[in-house]
């Protein structure tokens, strides 16, 4: 109901970290929720993200319904394939997961102050990313809807599975 001024500011330090933050003032009580959908391939982008190996430090997710919104319960993650508590390839469950991975996860510790939500590993670059965040949740989408039909750097065609997102909120 109020007017919302929003700033996201994306800093790369010399650590090789990016840091992405958020500022929101509104004039009235308004619902807020910012995030960001940056996709990442830490192969370079020359194959899918299936081999990507994904901890994730969360003890349970919001299930969703067919149109892939969030029923408002919170199921536990352990001996599902929605458990990336240890460090395990995005692909190696997917098949199972009806469309894919895009879900939100409880973090175990977060919300209160800056903790560990995520990890990333591909074991051929050796590439880690790693996220940190005070937030409670974190979303994983693991690129399903990418057709084909998105072109990046040097010509490069996206297609599915060729990128992931983990959007802290």
């Amino acid at each position: 109901p109020g007017n919302l001024e929003a700033v996201v500011t994306y800093v790369l330090n010399d650590s090789n970290e990016l840091i992405v933050s958020y500022e929101a003032t509104t004039d009235k009580p308004t619902v807020v929720n910012l995030t960001h959908h940056s996709y990442f391939n830490l192969a370079g982008g020359t194959r899918d993200i299936l081999g990507h190996e994904l901890t994730l430090f969360a003890d349970s997710y919001t299930p969703v319904d067919t149109g892939l919104i969030p029923t408002g319960v919170l199921a536990p993650v352990a001996g599902t394939p929605m458990s990336f508590e240890a460090p395990t390839a995005i692909g190696a469950r997917i098949a199972v997961v009806p469309g894919g991975y895009d879900h939100n996860y409880a973090l175990t510790g977060g919300g209160k102050t800056i903790a560990l939500a995520a990890r990333v590993f591909e074991p051929e670059s050796g590439r880690v990313m790693e996220i940190s965040t005070v937030e409670p949740g974190i979303q994983f989408y693991s690129g399903n809807f990418l057709d084909g039909t998105i072109t990046g750097k040097s010509g490069r065609v996206y297609g599915k599975h060729w990128g992931f997102c983990l959007q802290p909120q």
